[in-house]
């Protein structure tokens, strides 16, 4: 055994990581290696001095643009990939699992978050499937971490009821009014994290309905801004056409989606929303813009159309 594989492996080691025989190997060495013996050593304090640190929890923002790109990742993977592993060479996971402290990590959190989502009180359902009816009254804020994904987003015809079936562990589902503290918060989360696009899209036009609420403009503005749907885009700036006047965060969103939005759409709306304002040395400099160089006709035309509205700059 050569000291630069020992010293590659030193952190495997300290992290229990190493299969058995190489774990041997790796201590006859250190016993008569006395430099690999010190590498062990540095190793540990520092492995010591981060324990010690506190644990920062990723913001929802960070949660949420990383399942983002996770979402795009998976479905522009090609067939015999990661799950094409996963399902038919079980052996090759255990042993990607085997040596990487990060996955064990990914596992253990992933496995906490399950235990919590497990704790919370349910009730049997009346179908008799795996779905649960989770009191929506009684039971605790749910934990962000602890939901792998919605399933379905269904309000009652007439009513401000919503119905929410989830994922932690297993299906659950969660029922009450758009006032309920539970279902704003699982709308939110399935409006900036789910990876089926029709969901977030019921989600976010549930979400329009209260969109002076506390974190709900904050979605809607993420989702214009990021999602790859441009129904679900177009959904969200629709929502945040009454605060364009007045909150500058939904009109430099708004603008954005006007300058670099693939959807003509989104685009369109973007301009019809953007009117009010057409006066703001920022939106009339990007109408310019338009009008002069957009490849889209109608977009150029009707910039032109705006900026002819406005008086001449002295």
């Amino acid at each position: 055994m050569k000291c630069e594989w020992v010293q590659e492996n030193v952190l495997l080691y300290v992290y229990n990581e190493l299969a058995d025989d190489a774990r041997y190997e790796l201590e006859q060495h250190l016993a008569r290696c006395p430099e690999c013996a010190a590498e062990l050593k540095a190793t540990r304090a520092f492995q010591a001095t981060v324990s010690r640190r506190p644990v920062q929890e990723p913001s929802p923002n960070l949660l949420a643009s990383s399942r983002m790109r996770l979402q795009e990742a998976l479905e522009s993977t090609q067939p015999g990939g990661f799950w094409h592993r996963l399902t038919f060479d079980p052996a090759s996971w255990l042993r990607q699992m085997r040596f990487s402290p990060a996955l064990a990590a990914v596992i253990f959190i992933i496995g906490f978050g399950g235990g919590i989502g497990a704790m919370y009180k349910m009730t049997p359902s009346a179908t008799g499937t795996d779905a649960k009816i989770v009191e929506p009254i009684t039971q605790p804020a749910i934990a962000e971490s602890s939901v792998t994904g919605i399933r379905s987003v269904v309000q009652e015809p007439g009513s401000n009821q919503v119905r929410i079936k989830y994922d932690t562990v297993q299906t659950e589902e969660a029922q009450g009014s758009l006032n309920d503290q539970r279902i704003q918060q699982l709308l939110l989360f399935a409006a900036r994290n789910n990876y089926n696009s029709g969901v977030r899209m019921d989600s976010v036009d549930l979400l329009t309905q209260k969109p002076d609420q506390k974190g709900v403009r904050e979605a809607l503005i993420y989702a214009l801004r990021y999602d790859t749907n441009p129904g679900v885009r177009l959904k969200a700036i629709e929502g945040l056409g009454a605060f364009v006047k007045d909150d500058v965060r939904v009109r430099d969103v708004v603008l954005t989606a006007l300058m670099t939005d693939n959807n003509q759409g989104v685009r369109t709306q973007a301009l019809l929303l953007l009117e009010p304002v057409k006066a703001d040395g920022t939106v009339r400099a990007a109408l310019q813009h338009l009008a002069e160089t957009d490849q889209n006709q109608y977009i150029r035309s009707q910039a032109r159309t705006v900026l002819a509205q406005l008086p001449e700059i002295d």
